[in-house]
């Protein structure tokens, strides 16, 4: 798994995002939002993600849309980034956008290295995955989740039932007293996946005082 490390590396906090290739190329202007909305020092550690829908998904499940089946290899791809998080002097936060936002969520159920998670635009209609979080218990303090407010009008009635998932968890975690918001963003889940995703972590952030 290809890593690119962005910003100051001897900072004390580390952000940790899964990405697409295609992803990449929006990394700079997600860290320059990043930095106009908080005065924090970081480094962003983009993870470079293979197979999308393989090696963020927690269990297999069959395609949604396209041909392309859900795989279970979230279990490997978050061993490859707790072995990069070794440093115990640094904070840790992870966070992502569409499947990588739901491998966020997953992953602070699965280890208490992260401070903090941004599910953007999580893909929490993912089958049996709001089940998870009722039955599993949460290892962090601070969440954040957002929603484009079109994305519960998709024609795939799967896709279509994100708004009350999302809406349901927003409720969990607050059940759970966990510190959470969930922020609703203009658009479809196309749009503006970058500034959006730096609202998350600029939030998430600011949870480290």
């Amino acid at each position: 798994m290809e890593i690119y490390e962005y910003g100051n590396k001897s900072a004390d906090i580390v952000l940790i995002q899964p990405v697409e290739e295609h992803y990449l190329e929006k990394i700079e202007g997600e860290i320059e939002e990043i930095k106009a909305r908080t005065d924090r020092d970081f480094m962003l550690a983009a993870f470079k993600v293979n197979d999308w829908n393989k090696d963020l998904s927690p269990w297999k499940a069959p395609a949604v849309f396209g041909k392309d089946d859900f795989g279970d290899g979230a279990q490997g791809t978050l061993d490859e980034i707790v072995k990069y998080c070794q440093d115990k002097s640094k904070t840790y936060f992870i966070g992502g956008y569409s499947l990588a936002g739901l491998f966020s969520l997953w992953a602070v159920h699965q280890t208490d290295l992260f401070t903090g998670a941004a599910a953007v635009s999580p893909s929490v209609w993912f089958p049996n995955f709001y089940d998870y979080l009722k039955e599993n218990e949460i290892k962090c303090g601070n969440v954040y989740l957002s929603l484009g407010d079109r994305e519960e009008n998709a024609k795939n009635p799967v896709l279509a039932s994100v708004g009350d998932k999302i809406r349901s968890t927003e409720m969990l975690l607050r059940e759970q007293k966990v510190n959470s918001i969930l922020e609703w963003n203009e658009g479809n889940h196309f749009r503006d996946a970058d500034i959006r995703t730096a609202k998350g972590f600029s939030w998430i952030i600011g949870t480290n005082n």
